[in-house]
């Protein structure tokens, strides 16, 4: 039965860098593409990112099998290691990561979380 997990991240980002392209990188780690249908072949996933001067906190709800938590959390990192990504419209957008590891789920998103087990 999956659980839900927390994830979370620290990168360096300049102030132009759009703060959306660290979780399309995690996306494309976790589902080949940041545009796809429904489910997440491995986990379903939310990411959430706020940009406060030169850094990026970036958080990761996601949904798996205890069995797979590793891989998950091996592909987040390894996709928030590239560093890069480059948007639909052509502008590459680069980070440097800082920290990484597991989090843990916070009261107020517990419900956020049922529905990422449940999807």
């Amino acid at each position: 039965m999956r659980e839900t997990f927390a994830h979370e991240a620290m990168i360096a980002m300049e102030a132009r860098g759009d703060v959306r392209a660290p979780g399309a990188a995690i996306t494309v780690a976790l589902c080949g593409d940041w545009e796809h249908e429904p489910p997440c072949p491995i986990a379903p996933h939310h990411t959430a990112a706020v940009h406060r001067g030169g850094t990026v906190r970036v958080r990761v709800l996601f949904a798996a099998e205890p069995e797979v938590e590793g891989e998950v959390r091996g592909r987040i990192d390894a996709a928030l290691a590239l560093g890069t990504l480059e948007g639909p419209d052509g502008t590459t957008t680069r980070w440097r990561l800082l920290d990484s590891g597991a989090g843990r789920l916070r009261a107020g998103e517990l419900p956020h979380a049922e529905r990422l087990r449940s999807s």
